[in-house]
């Protein structure tokens, strides 16, 4: 049971009577025992010093720890957690927080061993882990707090300001009397400075370090207005005369804020993907001794050389040899194939994938950044660091862009000088508010944003904002076949009989055999209403046992025609997995198992094409499948059997030829080329590191959602352009009033808080999608 609650309703559906209600299933239930699994050895490993060391504080007779709790579902699970461990004799103290399922335990280590404790939870259904503190996490969420402070600063402290600053103009024409007119411009400035040196401390900073490294960038022209602003604020105050300009800087604080903290968001969710890698190893692992014992140490003590143990359902915890066993294992992980591949002696197996079926004798030859795994995590960080073509173009055009700010505010301010010395300070500070890019700045993002909000309805979410402007520049599109243009699980598509029984007979008996095996071919035959006995596996070629004393295997064809010494049937056609059944009298029928194509694929696949863009199929599988589904699709390019190396190689050679690539995957195989993609997508069903390394995550799952999102691109580009020629006309056509002296920084704040609202508006048509 998960919980008391759910141990309470099963034991009043039996007390009723209804027990039968259980009969009723058509899926197998979950194991409970399927909670992460600790071996007693491992559990022990925690009582040794040097591991306690980290996370465990003595202090005296008690010991005092952390542990991260897994299985929790409600509150009821807190009580009985903190009531059953408080009962253990040497527990002094026991209290767990719901909010992050961390439970403090204070103990007396002399009486009571910490892997008591581990083994006490699980007893009562709870997976507890040591919990230490990630620096890395630590400080990137003390940066977001930080940034989430500076924005609710600005934004409360600008309400304020506005307020009190408006009550000043003459236009509003309040009659103020003149010391209401001064304690309110004091107001003003005192609430304004904390935004400018808290708030706003990041733009001068940065804008300092630009003017020593001699580098143009945004924080210079958005320090100068802002300071400006501020100090021309200042004067006012003190003198008594002319307009307040704490109200513009308090909104151009806002707006770039806000900017820089979705900026920061993104950084995180990229900075965490190859963090994510490390968890796909186990913690600890069995070595074989020279006298045949196995010892449970930590993957940190291995050694190359070493033999480890890896029994069925174990992660294998490097790259090694298999010198003892065969089974078959999960690689789909790395390579994308959903069936687990036999493997026997002599192969190679990869750190971080699954042991299947039979237990296996591994020698290590490869740890940590030797492994496979480690390989994949340098081809993400190498996809991620590089910067596309388009980016650098835009940052040597706002670079020339500040320049010549700058350069048309230094000759304006030297003019005015030598015209009216009185007015050149007011005119350049107009100028300088005036082409500070708002408009610009909001043109794209409000526009994404808006779009991105419909598109979150269909089941599409973008995690990146360049999305749907990149859309409209793609040429050539990657799927990945397995979980993408398929749904990922193999499903019984036909039942040939060759004998005398029906085909639910030979389907009765084939789901008896396949109940009582781990591997995923089982799923597809269902739950059965007879038990098989005798059950014995064969790691590559099939099962054998007895159901109703009558001796059955079903799997290979040669290997299944060994038991009855019969000459093995022609494989009826070439679509799909085919399994035989027989017994020792012949073969009895043919089962046929696929990877069913998604409904919408094809129409996914059609529009593609409608668009002129290049479609490809790439996969790690290496059955004959990827040939029919791309026969299906009718894509012309396709391969199978591609390593992660293999699929970025080929992006990079479509980048040398001046593609933009849009991709589509949801495996952890699929991540380097998730991350160079010019635009990336992943499934919803992918793992969490293809998620985290995708521009798009398709939520729904289905791909009709992706036919809406090219149609919205265009959309979303018209606005776009539209928001860009409107900020650029204001920005153009109000700088030569401002250098003439026509405008006062103040009408200047005005206009761009328009013309800001204006660009908002625009892009709002793009939520009636």
């Amino acid at each position: 049971m998960c919980c008391p609650g759910c141990q309470a309703v099963a034991e009043a559906i039996v007390a009723g009577g209804l027990e039968h209600y259980y009969k009723h299933r058509t899926e197998t239930a979950a194991n409970p025992d399927n909670l992460p699994q600790l071996l007693p050895d491992e559990l022990a490993l925690y009582d040794r010093e040097e591991i306690q060391q980290p996370f465990v504080e003595h202090q005296g007779e008690l010991s005092e720890t952390c542990l991260l709790i897994e299985g929790i579902s409600c509150a009821a699970c807190g009580w009985l957690i903190e009531k059953h461990l408080r009962s253990m004799p040497g527990v002094a103290s026991a209290g767990l927080n719901l909010s992050n399922h961390r439970l403090q335990v204070r103990w007396a280590d002399s009486q009571l061993p910490l892997s008591d404790i581990l083994k006490e939870l699980r007893s009562i259904g709870y997976a507890g882990h040591p919990w230490q503190a990630d620096s890395a996490a630590q400080q990137l969420a003390k940066e977001n707090r930080r940034a989430m402070r500076e924005l609710g600063v600005a934004g409360l402290l600008w309400m304020q300001v506005m307020m009190a600053a408006m009550a000043t103009w003459p236009e509003f024409n309040i009659d103020l009397t003149p010391e209401l007119d001064k304690i309110l411009r004091w107001v003003s400035l005192f609430m304004t400075t904390p935004i400018v040196f808290y708030c706003c401390g990041q733009f001068f900073r940065g804008a300092l370090r630009d003017i020593r490294t001699r580098h143009l960038s945004m924080d210079i022209s958005v320090s100068l207005a802002i300071g400006g602003a501020y100090i021309a604020g200042i004067w006012s105050t003190v003198t008594g005369t002319g307009e307040l300009y704490f109200d513009a800087v308090g909104m151009f604080a806002l707006f770039l804020l806000a900017g820089r903290y979705l900026e920061r968001r993104a950084r995180e969710r990229t900075a965490a993907a190859t963090a994510q890698l490390v968890n796909l190893l186990p913690a600890s692992c069995l070595r074989l001794e020279p006298d045949g014992q196995t010892v449970r140490i930590l993957l940190k003590e291995l050694k190359c050389g070493d033999r480890v143990q890896v029994p069925p359902g174990a992660l294998l915890p490097a790259d090694g040899r298999i010198v003892s066993g065969q089974s078959s294992v999960d690689e789909s992980v790395l390579t994308g194939e959903y069936l687990p591949q036999a493997r026997a002696v002599g192969d190679n197996v990869t750190a971080g994938t699954l042991n299947v079926e039979g237990p296996l004798t591994v020698e290590v030859e490869a740890l940590g950044d030797a492994t496979r795994l480690s390989a994949i995590v340098r081809l993400l960080e190498r996809a991620q660091t590089d910067k596309p073509r388009l980016a650098e173009l835009a940052d040597k055009v706002s670079q020339w862009f500040l320049l010549f700010v700058l350069i048309a505010a230094a000759v304006v301010g030297i003019i005015w000088l030598e015209i009216d010395p009185s007015r050149a300070f007011w005119v350049v500070l107009a100028l300088l508010v005036a082409t500070c890019p708002c408009a610009l700045a909001l043109a794209t993002p409000t526009a994404l944003t808006a779009a991105t909000g419909t598109l979150h309805g269909l089941g599409l979410l973008l995690t990146r904002g360049h999305v749907l402007e990149g859309l409209n520049q793609i040429d050539t599109v990657i799927f990945d076949k397995t979980g993408t243009l398929t749904e990922g699980k193999l499903t019984l598509s036909e039942i040939r009989p060759l004998a005398d029984q029906s085909s639910d007979e030979c389907l009765m008996l084939a789901a008896a055999l396949e109940n009582r095996s781990e591997h995923p071919i089982a799923k597809a035959f269902g739950r059965a209403t007879i038990a098989a006995e005798e059950v014995e596996s064969t790691p590559g070629h099939g099962l054998q046992g007895r159901v109703n004393g009558r001796l059955l295997r079903i799997g290979q064809a040669a290997y299944v025609c060994q038991l009855s010494q019969q000459p093995c049937p022609a494989i009826p056609g070439t679509n799909g997995q085919w399994l035989l059944l027989g017994d020792e009298q012949g073969p009895l029928a043919w089962f046929v198992l696929n990877d069913r194509l998604r409904e919408d694929a094809p129409e996914l696949v059609a529009a593609c094409q409608q668009r002129g863009w290049q479609v490809m199929l790439l996969s790690g599988d290496t059955s004959p499948m990827v040939g029919e589904i791309a026969q299906e699709l009718k894509i012309d390019t396709y391969q199978g059997g591609m390593s992660p190396a293999d699929k970025l190689a080929q992006l990079q050679h479509l980048h040398d030829q001046g593609k933009r690539v849009l991709m589509l995957g949801d495996g952890v195989n699929d991540v380097p080329v998730l991350a160079g993609a010019d635009i990336s997508v992943a499934m919803g069903s992918a793992t969490d590191l293809a998620k985290t390394s995708a521009d798009a995550v398709l939520l729904s799952n289905r791909l009709s959602s992706l036919v809406q999102a090219f149609k919205l691109a265009r959309r979303t580009r018209r606005i776009i352009i539209e928001n860009l020629v409107w900020a650029g006309l204001y920005n153009s056509s109000i700088l030569p009033f401002a250098a003439l002296g026509l405008i006062t920084p103040l009408w200047a704040a005005l206009g761009m808080s328009l013309s800001s609202l204006l660009v908002v508006l625009n892009a709002l048509r793009l939520t009636r999608a």
